[in-house]
């Protein structure tokens, strides 16, 4: 450090400007776009390297002192990223880190140079140390709980208590309903809610009219309860709704009482998931059938279950068993049951199991990672299962899982299913922010054919699925629900803010009922000409990416914390 005779005049004024701008993009972007929380991110990066490069190059201090600073803030930072808790070490939480770090560290550098770097020696030193070494130790201290879509971190202290710790030492004394008999669970009956997004797989819920004044005719909360953390939705029969957590070591698929909340069963399996975006559970949803619960966890766990008291019937290593190892957000594809099979995506491969025996039928072309779930289709009168992966879309044939045709459209790893049009056309999405396309699939001589219909980056859902409703599809484009015309791709509208949520069609009313990311239930007309929001009110509190289910007039909601049920005003009654 130089010394305190020798002290220079500093160019101080293109490190305020610099300053200015890294914490004007790191945190005015998002406030004005939060769909551009990357641009943001990358902005504070970018604001450091350049931060650096006035103090190493154009600040006027002596060689030794540019040198020192620069390796100093470096070395602060790579240094103390090996104390940081788990959560903000791991995967993609720490390259954020330095993300997080930067801003106040070039803050607390500025200051030092603007009032300390003319000081004795002595205070110009301690100041330097307390500039470089405070904004990166203090991220030691905490921890995250996951990033959403749009960047925001729920952040606390790392040794304060969890949620799911708070469920373990509150469910040590809970108990179980025991008289499954009187549940009425008929296996041979169909559910009303067989698992993800319903009969189809396509969110669309017939037979429903609900009031849609929320002021006037409000949900009437039925309870609420914590859960443990995972991003399942729920499959639904009679008095019961199925549902997949993470408690402690212990991988759960549970049972609960529709009108109550009352835990019915509960099956434990002895895994845990955890990665520091999503934080821990299972990723998929429940398939009832025949009376029968197909669950996958997160690590690749398919079990069968009875669904009236949970015995295990059989279960099955999928990781084993396709060769495919967990990826960085776990197996969360929703199984498929199909005749005599209940189909699994292994990542980006399906895998087809007798769903008596458990006995392995085939396993299907590998597709690179992928997040969505088996889909099945009717294509030129052709039954299929396709899958959504890195690589592009897949189909097999149902009975033997030959591969029938694949569509290579490579992108990020999808998560969105595809979607099948009345046409019989596809939508695709490639994820992320690349866009959406439409595709016809057909049959000639016995040779598939895939052709591009149009391509557009007017919706490009990545979190969220997509609903179908005459002649349009609407979803969520990042974070701002949009309309398209499914004949031209072209956008009929956008706007309203609701995260990374998911929605569902109330096919009988054209309204689509979502709940946002923040856990605020809306509803907005499905009609083209215009976005008409028609209510929006809180039902949960915190990041919600999970499914809502509505089933009659009664509305499930859930996230990695807690879990909740609401009646929902119905239109002739609120008449």
């Amino acid at each position: 450090m130089t010394s305190d005779t020798d002290v220079p005049r500093l160019r101080l004024w293109p490190g305020v400007v610099l300053v200015i701008f890294q914490w004007g993009v790191r945190f005015g972007v998002p406030l004005y776009d939060p769909d551009a929380a990357a641009y943001a991110m990358l902005g504070a990066v970018l604001g450091w390297l350049l931060f650096a490069v006035w103090w190493g190059v154009f600040s006027r201090a002596p060689g030794r002192d540019r040198v020192l600073g620069v390796a100093a803030m470096l070395g602060s930072m790579i240094a103390t990223r090996f104390l940081l808790h788990e959560s903000m070490a791991l995967a993609g939480m720490g390259i954020l880190y330095f993300v997080y770090v930067t801003p106040p560290l070039t803050l607390a550098f500025l200051i030092w140079a603007a009032v300390f770097y003319g000081r004795p020696k002595p205070l110009r030193s301690a100041a330097f140390a307390a500039a470089i070494l405070l904004p990166c130790i203090v991220w030691t201290f905490v921890r995250t709980g996951g990033v959403s879509m749009a960047g925001d971190t729920h952040f606390a202290w790392r040794w304060s208590e969890t949620a799911e710790d708070r469920l373990l030492a509150e469910a040590e004394d809970e108990r179980l309903v025991v008289e499954t008999e009187t549940l009425g669970i008929d296996a041979g009956s169909t559910p009303e809610w067989p698992g993800f997004r319903g009969p189809g797989r396509d969110g669309r819920v017939p037979g429903v009219r609900i009031a849609t004044d929320l002021e006037t005719s409000p949900p009437t909360e039925l309870w609420r309860r914590a859960i443990g953390p995972g991003w399942s939705s729920f499959a639904v029969h009679g008095k019961v709704f199925y549902t997949q957590e993470q408690r402690g070591e212990e991988e759960l698929v549970s049972c609960y009482l529709v009108d109550t909340g009352e835990p019915v069963w509960r099956h434990a399996e002895a895994t845990r998931f955890w990665e520091a975006n999503g934080g821990a559970g299972p990723r998929a949803t429940p398939t009832l059938a025949d009376g029968r619960v197909y669950a996958l966890g997160a690590n690749g766990t398919l079990c069968v279950l009875e669904a009236a008291d949970g015995s295990l019937v059989w279960r099955r290593d999928v990781v084993a068993d396709s060769g495919v190892p967990v990826p960085i957000w776990g197996y969360s594809g929703s199984p498929l049951v199909l005749g005599d099979l209940v189909v699994v995506a292994a990542v980006g491969t399906l895998v087809a199991y007798d769903r008596t025996s458990g006995e392995q039928r085939w396993t299907g072309p590998e597709g690179g990672i992928g997040y969505s779930s088996p889909h099945f289709a009717t294509l030129d009168g052709v039954d299929q299962i396709l899958l959504a992966s890195k690589t592009g879309l897949v189909s097999v044939a149902s009975s033997d899982g030959a591969t029938l045709w694949i569509y290579d459209w490579p992108g990020r790893g999808r998560i969105v299913q595809p979607t099948v049009l009345p046409s019989g056309d596809l939508l695709l999405s490639r994820g992320e922010t690349t866009g959406l396309r439409r595709l016809s699939v057909a049959r000639a001589n016995g040779a598939w054919t895939i052709e591009e219909i149009w391509t557009t980056k007017r919706l490009k859902p990545y979190y969220s699925d997509l609903v179908i409703h005459d002649g349009h599809a609407y979803g969520l484009d990042g974070s701002i629900l949009a309309a398209i015309d499914l004949e031209t791709g072209d956008r009929a509208w956008k706007g309203g803010r609701y995260g990374a949520g998911q929605i569902l069609l109330i096919e009988d009313q054209s309204l689509i009922l979502g709940v946002g990311e923040k856990g605020d239930l809306f509803l907005v007309e499905a009609t083209p000409e215009e976005r008409r929001e028609l209510a929006s009110v809180s039902v949960l509190d915190g990041k919600t990416w999970n499914h809502p289910v509505l089933v009659d007039d009664v509305l499930l909601v859930r996230n990695a914390e807690e879990v909740a049920a609401f009646r929902l005003a119905r239109a002739d009654s609120a008449d």
